[in-house]
C-alpha cells in the first residue's frame, strides 16, 4: 500500500521524524525553511500533509499557493494564532495542533519566571557567570517573597488553571480573568473578575495565558499596565503580542513596576534588547514547551492527527 506523503516544513524532534518517516512517505530537511522553500518542498513531494510548527506564517498567501494535493496540516502547538484558517478552509485543508499536550510544562515555565522575576535571578545569574560575586550586607540585591502574594491569571483555560494549582501550593491568593466564568469545580479557589480593570489593582504578580488575537493584543497596555500596584511583576509566556513592551520597559526603567519574567517578545528571534539591560527582568528564549516530554507528544498528536484526517478523506 503507497504512504500517504508528508511534508516537514520545520525543523521538528528528531524522535518524531523517525517515527513519521515509518508511517509516511516523509520528507525533512533539518532547518527552518522560508516559504519559498517551504512551498517547493511541498510541491515537489506532492504532499497529501504537512507538519509546521508556531514559528511559521501559515497565511492566506502561503495557503493560496499550496498544491491540490495537500489536504492536512498539523501544526506542533497549542494554538493556531499563526495560521489563516479561514483560507484553508476555503482550500479544503484541515488544520489542527495539540492544545492539551503541553499544558503541564508551560505551566512549569510560568511558575519559573514568576519566582525568578520575584528573586531577581537575572541580576544573580549575572554576578555567577562574570565572577563578580559580591558579598550581600541585609539590604542589597533583595527579591520579593511569591508565597502568601496575590497572583492575577489572565486567561483562565487550561494553562491557566494549571498555573493557579501550582499558586495554590505556595499558598498565593489567585485572581482571574477571562471572557467567561470558570465552570462550576474549575476556579481553583480564585476569585473571578468580570473587568480585567478591576483585578489589575490587586495583583502583586500577573500572568497572562490568553490567545493572540486583534482582541487580545496589548490586553496589558500601557493604561492597564499603569493600574497595576507600585512594585507588582509581569509574567508572559503565553505570545509576545499581549504585552505592550515598550510601555512595559518604560515603567520598569521607572521603577512603577517591580519585574518581568518572560519567555515570548512581539518580535522574535530579534527582541527588544532594551529588556536584556534590566536587571529587575528574567528572560527566556520562547521555551514554553521545550522538554522532551512535551516536543514527543506534540510531534505524536500532529502525526496522529494527520493519519486520522487523511483515513476520513478516503473512508
Amino acid at each position: 500500500m503507497t504512504k500517504p506523503r508528508l511534508a516537514f516544513i520545520r525543523r521538528a524532534y528528531m524522535p518524531v521524524v523517525e517515527r513519521a518517516r515509518r508511517e509516511f512517505d516523509t520528507v525533512y530537511l533539518d532547518r527552518q525553511l522560508p516559504p519559498d522553500e517551504a512551498l517547493k518542498l511541498v510541491t515537489d513531494h506532492k504532499a497529501d500533509a504537512i507538519f509546521f510548527t508556531s514559528t511559521f506564517k501559515f497565511d492566506a498567501a502561503f495557503v493560496a499557493a499550496l498544491p491540490a494535493s495537500v489536504k492536512v496540516a498539523a501544526s506542533a502547538s497549542s494554538f493556531l494564532d499563526h495560521a489563516d484558517l479561514e483560507a484553508a478552509k476555503a482550500r479544503g485543508i484541515a488544520v489542527t495542533c495539540a492544545p492539551d499536550v503541553v499544558t503541564a510544562c508551560v505551566a512549569d515555565l510560568a511558575f519559573g519566571l514568576i519566582i525568578s522575576a520575584a528573586r531577581g535571578f537575572a541580576r544573580h545569574v549575572r554576578t555567577m557567570h562574570d565572577g563578580t560575586w559580591a558579598t550581600r550586607t541585609m539590604g542589597e540585591g533583595l527579591g520579593t517573597k511569591v508565597s502568601g502574594k496575590t497572583l492575577g491569571i489572565v486567561g483562565f483555560g487550561r494553562i491557566g488553571r494549571a498555573v493557579a494549582d501550582r499558586a495554590r501550593g505556595f499558598g498565593m491568593k489567585l485572581l482571574c480573568h477571562d471572557l467567561a466564568r470558570p465552570p462550576a469545580g474549575e476556579d481553583r479557589g480564585a476569585t473571578f473578575f468580570t473587568e480585567l480593570d478591576a483585578m489589575l489593582p490587586s495583583c502583586d504578580f500577573v500572568s497572562v495565558h490568553t490567545p493572540l488575537d486583534p482582541s487580545t493584543r496589548h490586553i496589558l497596555d500601557r493604561r492597564r499596565l499603569g493600574l497595576l500596584p507600585p512594585g507588582a511583576i509581569v509574567i508572559n509566556c503565553a505570545r509576545g503580542g499581549l504585552v505592550d513592551e515598550v510601555a512595559l520597559i518604560d515603567l520598569l526603567e521607572q521603577g512603577r513596576l517591580g519585574g518581568a519574567g518572560l519567555d515570548v517578545f512581539e518580535k522574535e528571534p530579534d527582541f527588544n534588547r532594551r529588556l536584556a539591560e534590566l536587571d529587575t527582568v528574567f528572560l527566556t528564549p520562547h521555551i514554553n514547551s521545550a522538554t522532551h516530554e512535551s516536543r514527543l507528544a506534540l510531534g505524536y498528536q500532529c502525526l496522529d492527527d494527520i493519519a486520522a484526517g487523511l483515513r476520513r478523506l478516503t473512508s
